[in-house]
């Protein structure tokens, strides 16, 4: 019986010892590409976990309790910013019960903060001008040097929050950096035929990526920000198109595409459906995403063009 006992005890202890040690952070984004560079810089010391899915249009994702959950347990939340969670997040900040993550705290972090925010209206904004944002665009993440700027500042905001693995999160950003910026040369030598192209967009996701590749948006497909294209506006933009020769009709994975089709045929100019946001989930990392992306130009680019 001893024996026995003994055996089961051993069992037990060597289970027990065989279970995975709790990460030291418990961190929720926003967005899928905030989670990659979370975990490149957090590592084994954190988990990490994504509210929104990449094939979500990040404006509107559903409230649900699991979200909830999430975030009821989350030691930082790690936002977009500039309004872009506006209608989803503080129901679900709320209902999380959760003084950690609220807004003001040590545990919620703008990573719009840390960037250089373009298109930030002069005027007064309201709903007539379309999904203005008033603080400024938030689709900053195509571009990578916003995108290092935003692990800087996850990097000093997990140290604050666990110092003892300061360390830790200062080597693995170092690391970040240095492949991120070898990279991001090679993607800027692969794209350096894209500076001064005419580029038609569906909605305002380009800005940032626009600035770092040097294309110029010459249109949208949206007559306002948030408005379904309409047949005549449509008409405008193809006539614009042809006029100055668009290479590009760029869109994010997340929209219709048969209006972007239309256009693109109609030029002709090359189609490119962006990559909304890294596969985290599926373990893809931010530059693993970014590459994508730039394959996604290139293809575009080398699409038969108008006459």
């Amino acid at each position: 019986m001893n024996s026995l006992r003994l055996a089961a005890l051993s069992a037990a202890l060597c289970c027990l010892f065989a279970l995975p040690a709790r990460a030291d952070l418990n961190v929720v984004t926003t967005l899928p590409d905030l989670a990659a560079l979370t975990k490149s810089v957090g590592g084994d010391h954190t988990t990490v976990t994504t509210l929104a899915l990449p094939t979500q249009d990040p404006h509107f994702v559903d409230a649900k309790p699991n979200l909830a959950l999430a975030l009821n347990k989350a030691d930082l939340l790690v936002v977009d910013g500039l309004d872009l969670e506006i209608g989803w997040l503080p129901t679900l900040q709320i209902g999380a019960r959760n003084s950690k993550i609220q807004t003001g705290n040590p545990g919620y972090l703008d990573a719009s903060r840390f960037v250089k925010v373009l298109e930030v209206p002069t005027a007064k904004v309201d709903r007539s001008q379309g999904d203005v944002h008033p603080g400024g665009n938030p689709h900053y993440l195509h571009d990578p040097r916003a995108a290092l700027s935003v692990a800087r500042g996850i990097e000093a905001r997990l140290a604050q929050l666990d110092p003892k693995n300061a360390s830790a999160y200062q080597a693995n950003l170092d690391k970040f950096s240095a492949e991120l910026e070898k990279a991001r040369a090679d993607w800027e030598k692969r794209l350096a035929a894209l500076r001064g192209v005419p580029v038609i967009s569906y909605h305002k996701t380009t800005a940032y990526l626009g600035d770092w590749l040097g294309f110029d948006t010459i249109a949208y497909l949206e007559p306002k920000p948030g408005i379904p294209p309409t047949p005549s506006h449509v008409a405008e933009v193809l006539t614009l198109g042809k006029q100055k020769k668009a290479r590009l009709v760029v869109q994010e994975e997340y929209y219709p595409d048969s209006t972007s089709k239309l256009v693109a045929s109609r030029i002709p100019a090359g189609l490119v459906i962006l990559p909304s946001g890294a596969d985290f989930r599926g373990g893809e990392t931010y530059i693993q995403r970014e590459e994508r992306l730039v394959k996604k130009l290139e293809q575009g680019l080398a699409a038969p063009q108008g006459g």
